[in-house]
Protein backbone atom coordinates (compact mmCIF):
# COMPACT_ATOMS: atom_id res chain seq x y z
CA UNK A 1 0.00 0.00 0.00
CA UNK A 2 2.81 2.40 0.85
CA UNK A 3 4.11 2.13 -2.69
CA UNK A 4 0.69 2.93 -4.13
CA UNK A 5 0.34 6.01 -1.98
CA UNK A 6 3.85 7.17 -2.76
CA UNK A 7 3.06 6.70 -6.44
CA UNK A 8 -0.05 8.83 -6.11
CA UNK A 9 1.80 11.52 -4.20
CA UNK A 10 4.47 11.62 -6.87
CA UNK A 11 1.89 11.78 -9.68
CA UNK A 12 0.17 14.72 -8.05
CA UNK A 13 3.49 16.44 -7.51
CA UNK A 14 4.33 15.95 -11.18
CA UNK A 15 1.01 17.53 -12.12
CA UNK A 16 2.23 20.71 -10.54
CA UNK A 17 5.41 20.81 -12.63
CA UNK A 18 4.81 19.17 -16.00
CA UNK A 19 2.44 19.92 -18.82
CA UNK A 20 -0.19 17.15 -19.08
CA UNK A 21 0.27 16.51 -22.80
CA UNK A 22 3.36 14.30 -22.77
CA UNK A 23 4.04 11.58 -25.34
CA UNK A 24 2.35 8.18 -25.54
CA UNK A 25 5.08 6.82 -23.26
CA UNK A 26 3.62 8.86 -20.42
CA UNK A 27 3.31 5.96 -17.98
CA UNK A 28 6.92 4.88 -18.45
CA UNK A 29 8.23 8.45 -18.34
CA UNK A 30 6.20 9.28 -15.26
CA UNK A 31 7.18 6.10 -13.43
CA UNK A 32 10.84 6.60 -14.32
CA UNK A 33 10.81 10.16 -12.97
CA UNK A 34 9.05 9.03 -9.81
CA UNK A 35 11.31 6.03 -9.21
CA UNK A 36 14.44 8.11 -9.92
CA UNK A 37 13.37 10.65 -7.31
CA UNK A 38 11.96 8.35 -4.62
CA UNK A 39 13.73 5.20 -3.40
CA UNK A 40 10.40 3.87 -2.03
CA UNK A 41 8.92 3.58 -5.52
CA UNK A 42 9.62 0.64 -7.76
CA UNK A 43 9.60 1.53 -11.45
CA UNK A 44 8.19 -1.88 -12.38
CA UNK A 45 5.44 -1.74 -9.73
CA UNK A 46 4.54 1.78 -10.85
CA UNK A 47 4.25 0.75 -14.51
CA UNK A 48 2.34 -2.46 -13.73
CA UNK A 49 -0.05 -0.64 -11.40
CA UNK A 50 -0.90 2.09 -13.88
CA UNK A 51 -1.04 -0.25 -16.88
CA UNK A 52 -3.45 -2.54 -14.99
CA UNK A 53 -6.15 -0.01 -15.81
CA UNK A 54 -7.09 -0.07 -19.52
CA UNK A 55 -7.97 3.65 -19.32
CA UNK A 56 -4.31 4.48 -18.71
CA UNK A 57 -3.26 3.71 -22.30
CA UNK A 58 -4.43 7.10 -23.58
CA UNK A 59 -4.52 8.97 -20.29
CA UNK A 60 -3.12 12.42 -19.62
CA UNK A 61 -0.94 12.98 -16.57
CA UNK A 62 -3.98 14.25 -14.67
CA UNK A 63 -5.93 11.13 -15.62
CA UNK A 64 -3.01 8.94 -14.51
CA UNK A 65 -3.16 10.73 -11.17
CA UNK A 66 -6.85 9.88 -10.88
CA UNK A 67 -6.16 6.26 -11.83
CA UNK A 68 -3.43 6.07 -9.19
CA UNK A 69 -5.75 7.55 -6.54
CA UNK A 70 -8.48 5.08 -7.50
CA UNK A 71 -5.99 2.21 -7.15
CA UNK A 72 -4.91 3.48 -3.74
CA UNK A 73 -8.54 3.86 -2.66
CA UNK A 74 -9.30 0.31 -3.74
CA UNK A 75 -6.22 -0.99 -1.90
CA UNK A 76 -6.99 1.01 1.25
CA UNK A 77 -10.59 -0.21 1.25
CA UNK A 78 -9.49 -3.83 0.89
CA UNK A 79 -6.75 -3.55 3.52
CA UNK A 80 -9.20 -1.95 5.95
CA UNK A 81 -11.74 -4.71 5.30
CA UNK A 82 -9.09 -7.41 5.69
CA UNK A 83 -7.85 -6.02 9.00
CA UNK A 84 -11.38 -5.74 10.36
CA UNK A 85 -12.89 -8.97 9.03
CA UNK A 86 -9.90 -11.30 9.03
CA UNK A 87 -6.94 -10.23 11.16
CA UNK A 88 -8.84 -8.78 14.12
CA UNK A 89 -11.00 -11.92 14.20
CA UNK A 90 -7.98 -14.22 14.66
CA UNK A 91 -7.18 -15.42 18.16
CA UNK A 92 -3.41 -15.84 17.79
CA UNK A 93 -2.32 -12.23 18.18
CA UNK A 94 -0.88 -10.95 21.43
CA UNK A 95 -2.41 -7.77 22.94
CA UNK A 96 0.28 -5.51 21.44
CA UNK A 97 -0.28 -6.89 17.93
CA UNK A 98 -4.06 -6.54 18.34
CA UNK A 99 -3.61 -2.92 19.42
CA UNK A 100 -1.42 -2.26 16.36
CA UNK A 101 -4.04 -3.81 14.08
CA UNK A 102 -6.77 -1.69 15.67
CA UNK A 103 -4.64 1.41 15.13
CA UNK A 104 -4.07 0.46 11.49
CA UNK A 105 -7.79 -0.15 11.02
CA UNK A 106 -8.52 3.32 12.38
CA UNK A 107 -5.82 4.90 10.19
CA UNK A 108 -7.14 3.21 7.06
CA UNK A 109 -10.70 4.12 8.02
CA UNK A 110 -9.55 7.75 8.02
CA UNK A 111 -7.53 7.38 4.80
CA UNK A 112 -10.49 6.14 2.74
CA UNK A 113 -12.54 9.37 2.90
CA UNK A 114 -9.33 11.39 2.48
CA UNK A 115 -8.63 9.54 -0.79
CA UNK A 116 -12.21 10.19 -1.90
CA UNK A 117 -11.60 13.87 -1.18
CA UNK A 118 -8.45 13.71 -3.33
CA UNK A 119 -10.56 12.48 -6.25
CA UNK A 120 -12.92 15.42 -5.72
CA UNK A 121 -9.93 17.76 -5.62
CA UNK A 122 -8.76 16.38 -8.97
CA UNK A 123 -12.19 17.05 -10.45
CA UNK A 124 -11.97 20.62 -9.12
CA UNK A 125 -8.35 20.88 -10.38
CA UNK A 126 -7.31 21.84 -6.86
CA UNK A 127 -3.97 20.02 -6.93
CA UNK A 128 -2.59 21.90 -3.94
CA UNK A 129 -5.42 20.62 -1.72
CA UNK A 130 -5.15 17.15 -3.29
CA UNK A 131 -1.47 17.06 -2.42
CA UNK A 132 -2.15 17.97 1.22
CA UNK A 133 -4.95 15.43 1.61
CA UNK A 134 -2.91 12.77 -0.12
CA UNK A 135 -0.04 13.35 2.28
CA UNK A 136 -2.45 12.79 5.17
CA UNK A 137 -3.78 9.59 3.61
CA UNK A 138 -0.22 8.31 3.11
CA UNK A 139 0.27 8.31 6.86
CA UNK A 140 -1.93 5.21 7.22
CA UNK A 141 0.35 2.91 5.28
CA UNK A 142 3.55 4.49 6.54
CA UNK A 143 2.49 4.30 10.18
CA UNK A 144 1.26 0.72 9.86
CA UNK A 145 4.38 -0.44 8.02
CA UNK A 146 6.63 1.27 10.55
CA UNK A 147 4.70 -0.36 13.41
CA UNK A 148 5.05 -3.74 11.71
CA UNK A 149 8.80 -3.25 11.21
CA UNK A 150 9.24 -2.21 14.86
CA UNK A 151 7.24 -5.23 16.02
CA UNK A 152 9.23 -7.57 13.77
CA UNK A 153 12.55 -6.19 15.06
CA UNK A 154 11.62 -6.96 18.69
Amino acid sequence: MKHSLVLIYACISLLLFFHPSLSCQLIHQTCKRIADNDPNVSYNLCVMSLESNPMSANASLEELGVIAVELALSNATYINWYISNKLLQEKGFDPYAKACLKDCHELYSDAIPELKDVLDDFKDKDYYKANIELSAAMEASTTCEDGYKERKAV
